[in-house]
């Protein structure tokens, strides 16, 4: 009897040692499987955080945002937009800006409003809805001009996307006797102003003028002020007169940007949630691991 206990303790000892060998490769595989659990989830969130930023900043269009506000300094030298109404910080605190022409001079402008910031998401719009631009303008100058001898252009709006001119509108028939006038323009949008790259396809806003100055009648302008001038008011002006642009922004639903660029169901995804061909990449990695990890144990 005591030789049978003897001889029967290695067989017991060697199933302990595989019960305890199978006890570490089970806590070796949970450790595992706990691991990369703890890389998928940091990865899904930390993927699509700057493009929660971009819907976040109010800085940046979106579907509840789509208000273009314009500023700029008192001198149109430096004129900006942004989609934050709240924002007029370095905007002239008069709430426009102007240049002032000795009598007789040529009235004329030429400058640019643009983004003060990228755009951090591309911007889709409704490629059957309509761009509302609105601005109010103050021109003193004269009433005709012969542009068989001097140049005439008249007041025009012109709307880039990027360096790309998207459409003109020429407001002819604006007074120009000084008083404040408030001017729409409707733009209806097709598949060209769909989609806005991000970067290099920001929308930016022209404005040109040119129009002889008033000389007045015999000593007119010797007795009163015939100064010409250009005002262009900004969003924060103090009449609280709208000027602004407002965009038909609409959700992410066009495919392509992410994925092969075949407008499958990944590229929708991918366009839907930004970081979702990250999170895929290393599911998928995940994935593969396991399986590895089966192949060796079956082998």
């Amino acid at each position: 009897d005591f030789i049978d206990s003897i001889e029967g303790e290695p067989e017991r000892s060697k199933s302990q040692t595989g019960e305890i060998g199978g006890e570490i490769m089970q806590a070796q595989r949970a450790a595992r499987a706990f691991g990369l659990a703890l890389l998928l989830a940091l990865s899904t969130v930390a993927a699509p955080a700057s493009a929660q930023d971009a819907v976040q900043d109010p800085k940046q269009p979106s579907v509840d945002n789509p208000h273009m506000h314009i500023w700029g300094d008192s001198g149109l030298n430096n004129c900006w937009t942004h989609f934050d109404g709240n924002d007029s910080a370095g905007s002239a605190s008069e709430g426009y800006g102007e240049e002032t022409f000795s009598t007789g001079q040529q009235v004329e402008v030429d400058f640019s409003c643009s983004m003060q910031e990228n755009l951090k998401q591309d911007l889709y719009l409704d490629a059957n809805g309509t761009i509302t631009l609105e601005f109010v303008v103050a021109i003193y100058s004269a009433d005709d001009c012969d542009d068989s001898s001097q140049e005439c252009i008249p007041l025009t709006f012109t709307l880039m996307k990027g360096s790309t001119e998207i459409a003109s509108q020429e407001f002819p028939n604006v007074n120009k006797n000084g008083d404040d006038e408030s001017l729409q323009w409707n733009l209806n949008t097709n598949e060209t102003m769909a989609r806005w790259n991000k970067s290099i396809e920001e929308p930016e806003i022209q404005v040109q003028f040119s129009w002889p100055g008033y000389s007045g009648f015999l000593f007119e302008c010797a007795v009163f002020d015939c100064e010409g001038e250009f005002r262009f008011y900004y969003s924060n002006n103090e009449n609280n007169d709208t000027v602004e642009v407002n965009f038909p922004v609409i959700n992410h639903t066009i495919p392509g940007e992410g994925g092969g660029g075949d407008g499958g169901i990944g590229d929708s995804v991918s366009d839907a949630l930004p970081g979702f061909g990250l999170v895929a990449g290393i599911g998928a990695l995940a994935l593969a691991a396991v399986g590895a990890s089966r192949f060796s144990r079956e082998e």
